[in-house]
């Protein structure tokens, strides 16, 4: 065993990226210093998306002041690039994570005009190829929020102008985006998401995500419902229909605000950000892909890291092994083997509960790592 790289997403609630990967490199050198490790920290455009390409990649971070989800002011931060590409990464949750809400989780009442302002920052700043990270956040608010901060105006029956929020969607009759489609008309727009869940229904933004954010039975009832009156009237004024798209859902609905609002386009997050920072390229001469994420189940086919990554090295043709550590394992193993995971080690002892496993989540990985090295023999 000569080259690993060694590129985990974060397990959610206890580790980040960079701290799993840093725990998983440290013990390979501690077996055999010899072996070239190639450390990548990577997110599916969620939380922690801004660490892994500054990591990566040493982009700059910029710092501007922005309301949060329930308008108070914040520090938030986004990264650009250093080169001709004039790219800036906006990570949402820098404005509407759900650690922002704190103990007031409100979904109908947060809004995401803190992420148009981050927007409207960097485009200002020159930045016109922008890609947004969506995930992670405690809005329901399709965007709206956003698309206000970056020129777009809404009016209700009487025609007065209000910013909407999940609660007030659907008093939206009336919507002129022009000041908007003329500060983005030259500029490409991308959004990175790991779901594909669309913006109503059964499988829709509330219905799926709302509940984490603070909404009860009756709340999501009420937010779904106001998102497919919204949905309706974006397709009746701008002449669009994005409620069935794939990931529109996404961020409260703000997949689908980038679409009506910001002409941009969505993404899978793991695949964008792959490419930004190389991963084909790193991959080609390795011998082994060790990767992770905090639970390997049904959810991660659909665009999740590990199977993302997995994906991209089976692709490669080259037959390199890819071994993933999870914090819980959901997905049977022949599904897996299909999807390219040569190996699945869990790193949480099946009789240990969660408070505990949150609490030694390290040395669990450690633990796994080392017994892995051990069987195996790299």
């Amino acid at each position: 065993m000569n080259k690993i790289l060694i590129v985990p997403d974060s397990f959610k609630g206890t580790m980040t990226s960079s701290q799993v990967c840093d725990i998983i490199e440290n013990t390979i050198k501690e077996y055999d210093p010899s072996i070239e490790t190639l450390p990548l920290p990577i997110a599916d455009g969620g939380e922690g998306t801004l660490d892994c390409i500054k990591r990566a990649l040493g982009w700059q971070e910029m710092h501007t002041e922005v309301k949060g989800p329930f308008g108070d002011m914040i520090s938030a931060s986004y990264l650009i690039s250093c080169d001709e590409t004039k790219t800036a990464i906006i990570e949402a949750a820098q404005a509407i994570g759900l650690e922002l809400a704190a103990n007031h989780l409100d979904p109908c009442t947060a809004s995401s005009y803190g992420v148009g302002t981050l927007i409207k920052d960097a485009i200002l700043r020159g930045y016109t190829n922008i890609i947004i990270g969506l995930g992670g956040s405690c809005t329901n608010d399709c965007g709206a929020g956003a698309a206000a901060a970056l020129g777009t105006k809404f009016y209700d029956s009487l025609g007065n102008e209000f910013i909407p929020v999940g609660s007030t969607l659907e008093k939206v009759v009336n919507i002129d985006n022009s000041i908007c489609e003329e500060l983005l008309k030259n500029c490409s727009i991308t959004a990175m998401c790991d779901v594909v869940n669309p913006l109503y229904g059964p499988n829709g933004a509330a219905s799926v995500f709302a509940p984490q954010k603070g909404a009860d039975l009756e709340m999501v009832a009420v937010l779904d419902y106001n998102l497919k009156v919204f949905s309706n009237t974006i397709d009746n004024i701008l002449h669009k229909s994005v409620a069935n798209i794939p990931g529109s859902g996404a961020c409260g609905g703000l997949g689908a605000g980038v679409i009506a609002f910001m002409q941009g386009e969505l993404t899978s997050g793991i695949d964008t950000l792959l490419d930004i920072v190389g991963f084909d390229t790193l991959a080609q001469d390795c011998d082994l892909i060790i990767t992770g994420e905090g639970r390997l189940d049904s959810q991660s086919l659909k665009g999740k890291a590990v199977v993302g990554i997995s994906h991209r090295v089976k692709n490669l043709g080259k037959n390199i092994p890819v071994v993933a550590f999870v914090g819980s394992n959901r997905l049977d193993y022949q599904t897996a083997k299909e999807h390219g995971i040569s190996n699945i080690i869990p790193t949480t002892p099946t009789y240990m509960l969660y408070e505990e496993a949150r609490r030694t989540c390290f040395a669990n990985l450690k633990n796994a790592v080392t017994k892995y090295i051990i069987t195996s023999g790299l």
